[in-house]
């Protein structure tokens, strides 16, 4: 789903290394095989309350997800979850967070997360992460916003991506992605060194 002219509008310019108030996190609702997946959830959660940015989320209490809100909960942060009524329904929404937002289904969910952010960043995940990631991903290459996509390649997770992105350009149906569009960094502090909040 392509966003709207107003959206594509709402999606205000930010770069790398500017200041952000808001980071949208994708990632996944289970915390993996790798502790290491969820260790850097709640490192990244704690830097995000610390730094004063707020946390936008899909909104569930699970996995990596619950991992990330409640780190920049016990931080002392805002964190604001958007999640589909039909998740709601099944249990799976964090009410403890500051917001939580219901919308009508995952396009609308992808579409208000986006809105509400000022740039992105990727943990581990499953095919519902990596769908958020390309999507994102793709309305930046069409021009649609210009704000900042950090893929975290937490233990080399997200490398076979790296290399499939290679491979597209490689064979000519896209552009250089990397760092043009999407940036890969290695850890929680990487992705710190590129962004910084209010604080």
């Amino acid at each position: 789903m392509a966003p709207n002219g107003q959206l594509g509008r709402s999606l205000a310019v930010q770069q790398s290394g500017q200041q952000i108030a808001r980071l949208c996190v994708y990632c996944g609702s289970s915390e993996g095989a790798d502790p290491r997946y969820a260790e850097a959830a709640r490192e990244l959660g704690a830097g995000v309350a610390a730094r004063g940015i707020e946390l936008v989320y899909g909104g569930g209490r699970n996995g990596l997800m619950g991992c990330v809100a409640d780190a920049v909960l016990a931080g002392g942060g805002r964190v604001t979850g958007i999640i589909p009524a039909h998740l709601e329904h099944r249990e799976v929404a964090h009410r403890g967070i500051n917001e939580l937002v219901v919308v009508a289904d995952m396009h609308q969910r992808k579409r208000v997360m986006a809105e509400r952010s000022d740039a992105f960043a990727v943990l581990p995940g499953g095919v519902g992460t990596l769908d958020e990631t390309i999507e994102i991903l793709s309305w930046r290459q069409l021009g649609l916003h210009q704000k900042p996509l950090f893929i975290i390649d937490i233990a080399g997770y997200w490398s076979p991506l790296a290399v499939l992105f290679e491979h597209i350009v490689s064979s000519r149906f896209a552009a250089p992605l990397v760092p043009a569009l999407v940036s890969f960094v290695p850890d929680v502090a990487a992705l710190f060194e590129a962004v910084r909040g209010p604080r």
